[in-house]
């Protein structure tokens, strides 16, 4: 599926799908991951872009989507696809394999 080209409907199923941290997960993740022994001076702004991205997305409604919406969902879906294929248990210790997904709204450790 993540060779293919999915039509909005189909694309917001699979981002909601693949997006399984809820927004405030996402958000606390965000601030943690790039926490660092200095105070930070904008914490909300603490995270990769894109972490950002799906959290704006996470906020709206379908019908509220714009095109550059619609491209950082294929771009997560897509990233989400490659982070799980493959051999699953060989990469599950990985933290940084899991910290990846995570930044961008996908725990792989959560059961679905």
């Amino acid at each position: 599926m993540a060779d293919t080209v999915l039509h909005e409907g189909e694309l917001w199923h699979e981002f909601h799908r693949v997006v399984n941290m809820s927004s405030r997960e996402l958000a606390d993740w965000l601030r943690t991951c790039s926490a660092d022994p200095e105070a930070e001076d904008l914490p909300d702004q603490a995270g990769p872009p894109t972490g950002h991205q799906v959290l704006r997305i996470l906020s709206k409604r379908r019908t509220d989507l714009t095109p550059d919406d619609l491209e950082v969902m294929r771009r997560v879906v897509r990233q989400v696809h490659l982070g799980r294929r493959g051999n699953r248990e060989s990469v599950a210790g990985r933290t940084g394999w899991r910290h990846r997904l995570m930044s961008l709204g996908h725990d792989p450790l959560k059961p679905s």
